[in-house]
């Protein structure tokens, strides 16, 4: 599959501050790619790199084949953004807004109605941005975005203060953006929760260094199985789990056990579940559990983060 994204050991230095570290990302065309990380893992630098908002130290960014230091016209000409700040003019409407920058860019008026017809915001279109939710100036700077219908989106936490009801409407309408309109999207944001609902690929940055990348039902279907527990004593029931040669992770209220890439989680459940009762532990719950995106979260940045610390 053809790469809309590509970044080849791009670094950004800031004085003694690494906050990109020779990231080679790949974002396949017509993916929603989920970039991850907490705050502070170098997921905006990532970003102003590839819209040529800040000069890499090392490295090479493409968007959709065009490189973004040497040509950072035509590559700007290929992708929309949506950054944290909206830019708008409250006292003027939605379409008034979105005319300014279509004038800017030299594109036809249709382009506006195409837009808004796409985020669902035509009749609405004609009221002050001063009046919208942010639900609303959300999906107004993503028309704002698409104008001119670039290849590739790039979405800077777009869900960032909305309400339950505000993320899931999003959640809906980025899911579908690349079928209706043939778009790239790649989306920023540390909510994993939204993401595993939402994105094909991710990437995972920690620390500046990406640590994960892939199609994300490939990435749960490859790592090991889990098997969830819960006992009247912990303690002893994760000691037992140890011994047997599980890989545990204690939760506040539950044990996780990791098993081997392909081993059957199901009988594995079962043997453990045997072992904790014949030992003479309670048992209030035991079974298998598919893995998640926050599990894949975990598995891949807490081990560079102890490494870090000690």
């Amino acid at each position: 599959m053809a790469a809309a994204i590509e970044t080849h050991a791009l670094t950004r230095r800031f004085k003694r501050h690494l906050a990109v570290d020779a990231v080679s990302m790949t974002v396949p065309d017509k993916a929603v790619y989920g970039f991850l990380g907490r705050n502070g893992a170098g997921k905006t630098t990532t970003l102003k790199m590839l819209l040529g908002l800040i000069a890499p130290t090392g490295g090479q960014a493409l968007i959709d084949g065009i490189d973004v230091a040497r040509d950072r016209l035509g590559a700007a000409r290929k992708v929309g953004a949506l950054l944290e700040a909206h830019g708008f003019y409250g006292n003027l409407s939605g379409r008034e807004n979105l005319d300014l920058t279509r004038t800017l860019l030299g594109l036809p008026r249709t382009e506006i109605d195409r837009v808004l017809a796409v985020v669902e915001m035509t009749g609405d279109a004609g009221r002050r941005v001063s009046d919208y939710s942010l639900g609303m100036r959300q999906r107004l700077g993503l028309a704002r975005a698409m104008l001119g219908a670039p290849p590739v989106l790039i979405l800077d936490e777009p869900t960032n203060g909305l309400d339950p009801d505000g993320i899931a409407d999003m959640r809906r309408f980025l899911r579908a953006l690349p079928e209706r309109t043939g778009a790239t999207v790649l989306l920023s944001s540390h909510l994993l929760g939204e993401i595993e609902q939402t994105a094909t690929h991710i990437g995972i940055l920690s620390h500046g260094k990406l640590v994960l990348e892939g199609e994300l039902d490939r990435l749960k279907a490859d790592l090991a199985p889990e098997v969830v527990f819960q006992t009247d004593d912990q303690t002893r029931a994760a000691a037992l789990a140890t011994a047997r040669g599980f890989t545990l992770e204690m939760m506040e209220d539950e044990a996780v056990a990791r098993l081997r890439p392909g081993e059957d989680a199901r009988a594995a459940a079962a043997a453990l579940n045997r072992a904790l009762i014949e030992t003479g532990l309670n048992v209030f719950a035991i079974g298998p559990r598919a893995r998640s995106l926050e599990g894949i979260y975990r598995e891949v940045s807490q081990p560079q983060s102890r490494q870090e610390a000690a």
